[in-house]
């Protein structure tokens, strides 16, 4: 009987000490109250409590957690019905009021989370939903963590996945997006026609600049040669002119020399101006403004005598 009590009792101790023994995983908590009320909270690690009198009443992970958010519907305020999902990273920073301040921690994140969603698209245009997406979620982030800050909650991060509006918006977007196309694709067309028109008129206007500078040019060039021409005409007549008088004044000094030294030569000369005489008679009948010339053979001899006469005087003075 004894060692039947004796093991009785080993028995209820071993099971007072097992229960009392409690092994918490790391990156895990759990809260212990006696009697109906807090007493602690059980770190990562071996653990006691009081056996009938103390009881887990609550454990959870201190790590981050990923919150789902099921794609629901929203109006914008330009009416316009879309379907938005989200992303909410939180973590548990204070268990005791994850536990005492809120009765179901999961659900009421996500009801907060919706709500928060519906109140913030409904600020926003259609279009700005698209495009300030990144603006959406720190706002989201800033509100949220300070809803959730007397849950002893911490929200890290949250992202908004997929912003869908209905079938029937999407198409009139999609005919606004082709008429936008075409519109600009117009434009552009113009653009380039009043560029390739602007550009071949004004190298058609150059080309003319170009045309009429060449001519002036031209002109310039032309009018300085010949200018140039008739300045060296009149110099090559003028030095004809002068070898020419040179010429004569030497003939007549040599001819003049020659009748002073042999008075002969007076008769020789009388014969060549004759003859020379009778030569331009012969040489204005070749020509073509000329055709007659009537000359008196006895004015001939009177011709000459008078051209000695001359030669006599010059030669006497």
């Amino acid at each position: 009987m004894e060692q039947f009590l004796f093991f009785v009792f080993v028995a209820l101790g071993g099971s007072g000490v097992a229960s009392s023994v409690r092994i918490v995983n790391q990156g895990n908590a759990a809260l212990v109250e006696n009697l109906g009320s807090y007493k602690k909270r059980l770190d990562p690690g071996l653990n006691f409590i009081v056996p009938l009198l103390d009881k887990v009443v609550y454990k959870d992970t201190l790590r981050l957690k990923v919150l789902d958010i099921d794609p629901q519907s929203c109006i914008t305020c330009d009416n316009v019905a879309i379907t938005v999902d989200a992303v909410v990273y939180w973590q548990i920073i204070d268990m005791e009021k994850a536990y005492y301040k809120v009765e179901n921690l999961s659900s009421a994140m996500v009801n907060l989370v919706q709500t928060q969603i519906r109140a913030e698209m409904g600020k926003l245009e259609l279009d700005e939903t698209f495009t300030a997406r990144t603006q959406i979620s720190e706002i989201l982030l800033q509100e949220l963590d300070s809803a959730t800050d007397p849950w002893g909650v911490k929200v890290t991060r949250v992202e908004l996945r997929d912003i869908t509006p209905s079938q029937a918006v999407q198409d009139s977007m999609e005919l606004q997006m082709a008429a936008e196309r075409k519109k600009r694709a117009a434009i552009l067309t113009s653009e380039g026609e009043r560029e390739a028109a602007v550009n071949s008129a004004r190298g058609s206007a150059e080309a003319q600049v170009l045309a009429a500078e060449a001519r002036k040019k031209s002109a310039i060039l032309e009018a300085e040669a010949e200018q140039q021409s008739i300045v060296l005409r009149a110099q090559g007549d003028r030095q004809d002119r002068v070898l020419r008088a040179h010429a004569t004044s030497e003939a007549l000094q040599i001819v003049t020399q020659a009748l002073k030294q042999d008075p002969k030569a007076q008769q020789a000369l009388q014969f060549l101006l004759a003859q020379n005489y009778m030569d331009m008679g012969a040489t204005i009948g070749e020509s073509d403004s000329s055709k007659v010339m009537f000359m008196d053979p006895r004015s001939v001899p009177a011709s000459i005598e008078g051209i000695r006469s001359i030669i006599d005087d010059s030669s006497h003075a």
